[in-house]
């Protein structure tokens, strides 16, 4: 199994900063794409960012210029910097990663508890 725990979250003011992680742990083979989600209060969920294990990212429009996802491969850690918050932006934040637990297994999406972010004056 593979377990993603999310770190980071927390209050910020409007036009603030906060810098998301998430640290994927247990029998990995290999991790294939991760991203962010995110979830507001009677809403959806929606997909917030995403990056392949190449580097290659891709952004929901209503944060595209504002927050970078990347990830640290050796540490099979996730981040994103999210700047210039908006209070729109209240939601909990989720990890999921696309992991191969054994070469001989198919991906699975996994996903994290999620991480509470309020923007807020």
């Amino acid at each position: 199994q593979v377990q993603l725990v999310e770190s980071g979250g927390g209050l910020v003011q409007p036009g603030g900063s906060l810098r998301l992680s998430c640290a994927a742990s247990g029998s990995i083979f290999s991790i294939y794409a991760m991203g962010w989600y995110r979830q507001a209060p009677g809403k959806q969920r929606e997909l917030v960012a995403v990056i392949t294990s190449g580097g290659s990212t891709n952004y929901a429009d209503s944060v595209k210029g504002r927050f970078t996802v990347s990830r640290d491969n050796a540490k099979n850690t996730l981040y994103l910097q999210m700047n210039s918050l908006k209070p729109e932006d209240t939601a909990v934040y989720y990890c999921s990663a696309e992991a191969q637990i054994t070469k001989a297994t198919i991906p699975y999406d996994y996903w994290g508890q999620g991480t509470q972010v309020t923007v807020s004056s």
